[in-house]
């Protein structure tokens, strides 16, 4: 099958890059560079199926001209700010590289009459809603992060090309995904100002936000598992693991890898760790359980081994 990652040298997409050429397909990988480094995706340059395109996916023209070259089976759309943070800051950020990479990826679809795709999206998606337990079917969703709210424009989007042009598409909500070549995040961050000042560690927030993290593995295992849905328009799937950690927890877990003792935890205060944060939610598995998949990693095993991996600068 010719396949198409979009976003494909991210964290998420080079693991895609490499679990779908073992499996014999042709990938075409499409990346800006933005977030997504050469380093995550060069040991394919030399594979015969591997093929880069350095391009930004919001391009209506260069977009065209990949698909020209390079006219997929089915497309993985990865591509998307992924540091909320980042957007906070500036909401430009998600209405450029989040919500309008994925119209005009569905115009090209259209266009070309590419019929399959998968699209990443995020818990995100239903806002603060600590008090329920969030399913596929979970009313009123209401996200508080410009993230949130430009991944949930781009699920509506796919909901109608989808339905317009026949094409199968299936959508994950995930939270936090972990795992070697990590960019951003709490493990991340922390692991870079230990490194700086193993004394004292600034903790966003009052540390008790409390969130699932999945390991990127178990998450492209899923991808793979799930991809051909058989169905025309949307299927829609929860994604996560069992159990949550909290910022704290990861916090004790990262010194006791780096071997630090007494380091002092310096709290920002308040719930979220910033505007927009979701400090906690309850996550329903039950579909993506009843349907034949479930993570190998706990999310505190997750967390355990994605630091050791970062600490070691494990990339594989």
């Amino acid at each position: 099958m010719k396949t198409l990652i979009i976003g494909g040298a991210g964290f998420i997409g080079s693991h895609l890059c490499d679990s779908l050429i073992n499996q014999g397909h042709k990938v075409g990988c499409a990346d800006n560079f933005s977030i997504g480094t050469k380093e995550n995706i060069e040991h394919l340059f030399e594979n015969k199926n591997f093929k880069l395109y350095e391009i930004d996916a919001a391009d209506r023209k260069k977009l065209r001209d990949l698909f020209q070259d390079f006219i997929p089976d089915y497309v993985f759309h990865l591509a998307a700010n992924s540091d909320i943070q980042a957007s906070a800051v500036n909401p430009d950020v998600e209405y450029r590289n989040t919500y309008t990479t994925t119209f005009e990826i569905l115009s090209a679809m259209r266009e070309y009459g590419v019929k399959k795709l998968f699209f990443a999206s995020t818990s995100a998606v239903y806002g603060d809603k600590c008090n329920i337990e969030l399913d596929e079917n979970t009313p009123g969703l209401a996200p508080i992060s410009y993230y949130g709210a430009a991944k949930l424009g781009c699920e509506g989007l796919i909901s109608a090309f989808s339905y317009m042009n026949d094409i199968q598409s299936l959508v994950f909500r995930f939270p936090n995904v972990i795992g070697p070549r990590l960019t951003h995040g709490v493990i991340y961050d922390f692991i870079g100002r230990l490194n700086k000042d193993p004394e004292h560690l600034r903790i966003l927030g009052n540390g008790k936000q409390t969130k699932p993290y999945i390991y990127v593995l178990d998450l492209v295992k899923a991808i793979l598992q799930f991809m051909e849905t058989g169905n025309r328009g949307v299927t829609l799937y929860n994604v996560g693991v069992e159990g949550d950690t909290t910022v704290t927890r990861i916090a004790d877990m990262i010194c006791e890898e780096m071997g630090l003792k007494n380091v002092i935890y310096e709290y920002t205060g308040g719930e979220g760790g910033w505007k927009g944060d979701v400090p906690r939610f309850r996550y329903c598995l039950d579909k993506i359980h009843q349907a034949g998949w479930r993570a190998e990693y706990s999310s505190d095993v997750a967390v355990r081994k994605t630091v050791q991996e970062v600490l070691k600068g494990k990339r594989d």
